[in-house]
C-alpha cells in the first residue's frame, strides 16, 4: 500500500471558487483533517503551492524525512497538492516540505491552515481535531440585539499575556482565564471584550500583530478547545467577544507564509507593495483571488468555529493608500494617478459583505487613523462596510487637551469640541487603546497635570467626558483603576496598586459609568446620530466648562452632562436646561467614594430663569476636574 493515498475533499466547484477568488470555507479542505478513508483512520493533507516541484509532509511520524510521504498535485492547474496518510493522527507534528520550480529551491513551511501549533519557539504546525460543546446558545440567540449599533458597546481590550500573571510570573491558561478575567470583567460592567491578536504568533514582542498561524489561537494558553471554553464562558456572562484580525501584514518568518512555495504566494510580488518598511514585514497580494479567499476564510473561520462576535481589524490606513509610510519614487500610483490601492478597497468591501450577509450580529470594526470617507458606510452606499470605525482624532485631540496644565486649557476649549463637527460622519469608537500607553508615552494618569489628587480628578474627569460622548467606548486594561506605570507585555497588571484608595476608587467609578451607559438609553441609542447630541453651552472657555445633552428615543431619558476642567470650583453654576422638572444628579466624579472631595448635588431646583437659549435653568456645582451627569 502507498504511504500517501490519492484521496481529495475538493469538488470541481471548490476549485472554481477557490480560483475566482469566492471560496469562503477553505478551512474546511485546505490544511490536516483526521479522516475515516477507505476503512483506515488517518489524516488528509491539502496545501496551496503552484509554484512547486514536489511537496512532502514531514514530522515526527516520519523522522522529518521529505521523501516519505509526497503530496500529489492535482491536474486541474489549481496548485493544490494534496493526499491522505494513514495511520498518522491528532497531536502529531508536521511541516510541509516544498522544492520550488524557481532554481529547485526547498522551503519548510508550517501549515497556513494549521489549527494547532506548537508552542513558540518551536514552529511545527499540530494535527488538531474539535471536540468541544458549546454551552452558549442563549447568546447566539440574541446577539443580534445585545451587539447592534443602538445598544451599549463598552469595550475591555486585553493582552491575554500580561493581563494577570501567576506568582512564578507565568502565563494564566485560557481555562484560568475563563474563570479570573471573565468574572472581572462581568463585574466591572463592560459589554465587550477585545483580544490583541490571539493567532499563532513567533515573537512575544510583537504582541501578537506578527500573525504565522492564522487559523490557529496562540498554544501559549492551552489548546483551541480551551480557547473556545473561554469565548463560552464570556457568552454564558452576556459578554461579547472581539478578536484583532491582521490582515494587513505577515512577517517573513521562514516557517511562515512569506516566500511560501518559493514564489511570492501570499505576498504582493512588487516591494512597492508588498513589504511594509515600518513593520519589517510582508504585505498580502489583495488583487489574488486565492489569497483573498485565504483571509475572507480566515474571518469566517472566527467567527464561525469560535462564535467571536466581531472583528477589529488592525492597521486598515496601511492597506488603503499606496504612500503609507513611503517617500516619493518608493511607491507607484494608481491606474487614476492617486494613491489610493484600488485592490486593497475591493477586498475590504468583499470582505465586510461576506461576514455581515453569514452571520447575524456581529461588527467589524476598523482601525483606521486617517480621513479616508465612508469607512463605516454600507458597500451599497459606496462605504467600505465596517460596523464602526475607531475615532483616532478624538484620541489624539482630548490627550493633547488634558495633559495641558489647568490654567491654559481655556485657549485650547476648540481642542474638545472639535470633534463633535465630524462626530457623526462615521460610526465612531472612542478608543484608549494599548497604543497609548506604550514607547515612552506615559501611563494615562501620569499623562495628567498636577499633584495626586488632581491626576486622578482628571482621569475620572477624562474617562466621564469619554462616556457621555457620542460613540461606543474601548478602555485598555489597567487604565480602568490607574495604572501608573507604562503597559509591559511581559509582566501582569500592577494589581496590588488597589489596596490605595485613588486606585480602588477610579476603578468604582469606571465601574459605575459601566453600569449608567448600559442603564440609560440617551448615551447609545443614538450614539451614532446628530439627534443624539445638542450642546447647551461650548463657549465658557473662561471658566473651561462644557455643557451638553444627551438624547434617546424618549426625552424622559434625556442627561445634562457638566464637565469642569478646572481645579476651581463652579459654585452656583447655571445651565439652561429644556423643560422644568425634578433635576437629579446620577453620577458625579467628585464622590468620595471614588476619591473626590465629595462637592455633589444633592437637591436641585429648576428656576423660570432663561439661559443659553432655553426657557428654564438650574444651579448647581461642578466640583473641580469633575463632571456631573444629571436627569
Amino acid at each position: 500500500m502507498p504511504k500517501v493515498i490519492s484521496h481529495s475533499l475538493f469538488t470541481e466547484f471548490d476549485i472554481n471558487l477557490f480560483k475566482g477568488g469566492k471560496h469562503y470555507r477553505l478551512y474546511d479542505k485546505l490544511g490536516s483533517h483526521p479522516i475515516e478513508f477507505d476503512g483506515q483512520k488517518g489524516t488528509y493533507f491539502a496545501v496551496w503551492a503552484p509554484s512547486a516541484k514536489a511537496v512532502s509532509v514531514i514530522g515526527d511520524f516520519n523522522h522529518w524525512n521529505e521523501n516519505e510521504h509526497n503530496l500529489n498535485v492535482r491536474w486541474d492547474s489549481s496548485g493544490i497538492w494534496e493526499g491522505f496518510i494513514p495511520n498518522v493522527g491528532v497531536g502529531e507534528k508536521y511541516k510541509y516540505k516544498i522544492q520550488s520550480h524557481n532554481n529547485d529551491l526547498w522551503t519548510e513551511k508550517a501549515d497556513p491552515f494549521g489549527r494547532l501549533c506548537e508552542h513558540p519557539p518551536r514552529t511545527a504546525s499540530v494535527i488538531w481535531e474539535a471536540d468541544y460543546q458549546w454551552n452558549d446558545e442563549d447568546w447566539m440567540g440574541y446577539r443580534k440585539e445585545k451587539n447592534g449599533l443602538d445598544r451599549p458597546y463598552s469595550v475591555y481590550e486585553v493582552h491575554l499575556g500580561s493581563w494577570k500573571r501567576d506568582k512564578e510570573n507565568n502565563f494564566l491558561s485560557y481555562k484560568e482565564l475563563a474563570i479570573d478575567l471573565v468574572s472581572y470583567v462581568k463585574e466591572m460592567g463592560y459589554t465587550h471584550v477585545e483580544f490583541m491578536p490571539i493567532m499563532e504568533y513567533p515573537y512575544d514582542p510583537s504582541w501578537g500583530y506578527q500573525l504565522t498561524g492564522y487559523f490557529a489561537p496562540t498554544s501559549r494558553f492551552g489548546t483551541p478547545d480551551e480557547f473556545k471554553l473561554l469565548v463560552d464562558a464570556f457568552h454564558q456572562n452576556d459578554i461579547g467577544v472581539i478578536l484583532d484580525w491582521v490582515p494587513s501584514h505577515f512577517p517573513e518568518d521562514a516557517h511562515g507564509l512569506g516566500f511560501f512555495d518559493g514564489s511570492h504566494l501570499y505576498e504582493h510580488p512588487d516591494r512597492r507593495k508588498g513589504y511594509h518598511p515600518d513593520w519589517k514585514s510582508l504585505i498580502f497580494n489583495y488583487g489574488r483571488n486565492e489569497v483573498r479567499a485565504f483571509l475572507i476564510s480566515n474571518a469566517l473561520f472566527w467567527l464561525e468555529q469560535f462564535h467571536v462576535d466581531g472583528l477589529r481589524v488592525d492597521a486598515v490606513a496601511s492597506m488603503l493608500y499606496l504612500d503609507y509610510s513611503r517617500e516619493d519614487g518608493e511607491w507607484e500610483p494608481n491606474m487614476y494617478g492617486n494613491n489610493e490601492n484600488l485592490e486593497a478597497m475591493s477586498f475590504i468591501r468583499e470582505l465586510n459583505q461576506e461576514v455581515y450577509a453569514s452571520f447575524d450580529g456581529v461588527q467589524t470594526i476598523a482601525e483606521e487613523s486617517t480621513a479616508f470617507t465612508g469607512v463605516s458606510k454600507p458597500v451599497n452606499f459606496g462605504g467600505l462596510g465596517f460596523g464602526m470605525k475607531w475615532m483616532m482624532g478624538w484620541m489624539h485631540d482630548t490627550l493633547e487637551y488634558f495633559k495641558k496644565e489647568p490654567i491654559y486649557r481655556r485657549h485650547h476649549q476648540n481642542d474638545l469640541t472639535f470633534s463633535m463637527t465630524y462626530a457623526f460622519t462615521e460610526n465612531f469608537m472612542l478608543p484608549f487603546s494599548h497604543d497609548e500607553v506604550v514607547y515612552g508615552k506615559q501611563s494615562l494618569v501620569y499623562r495628567m497635570p498636577g499633584d495626586e489628587w488632581q491626576q486622578f480628578a482628571n482621569l475620572r474627569l477624562l474617562f466621564g467626558y469619554m462616556f457621555t460622548h457620542p460613540g461606543t467606548k474601548l478602555m485598555f486594561m489597567g487604565g480602568e483603576f490607574g495604572q501608573t506605570s507604562e503597559w509591559n507585555f511581559q509582566q501582569g497588571l500592577d494589581w496590588r496598586l488597589l489596596q490605595y484608595k485613588v486606585h480602588s476608587g477610579i476603578q468604582q467609578f469606571v465601574k459605575d459609568l459601566n453600569h449608567l451607559y448600559k442603564g440609560s438609553p440617551a448615551l447609545y441609542e443614538k450614539q451614532f446620530s446628530p439627534e443624539g447630541f445638542q450642546w447647551i453651552d461650548y463657549g465658557d472657555h473662561e471658566n473651561s466648562v462644557l455643557t451638553y445633552i444627551r438624547k434617546g428615543h424618549d426625552e424622559k431619558n434625556d442627561l445634562i452632562i457638566a464637565c469642569n476642567f478646572t481645579p476651581v470650583v463652579r459654585e452656583n453654576y447655571r445651565v439652561g436646561i429644556p423643560k422644568k422638572g425634578r433635576i437629579k444628579e446620577l453620577l458625579n466624579s467628585d464622590d468620595v467614594k471614588y476619591g473626590g472631595s465629595g462637592l455633589l448635588n444633592t437637591t436641585i431646583k429648576s428656576s423660570t430663569k432663561p439661559w443659553h437659549g432655553h426657557k428654564k435653568s438650574v444651579e448647581i456645582t461642578i466640583p473641580p476636574l469633575g463632571i456631573v451627569i444629571l436627569k
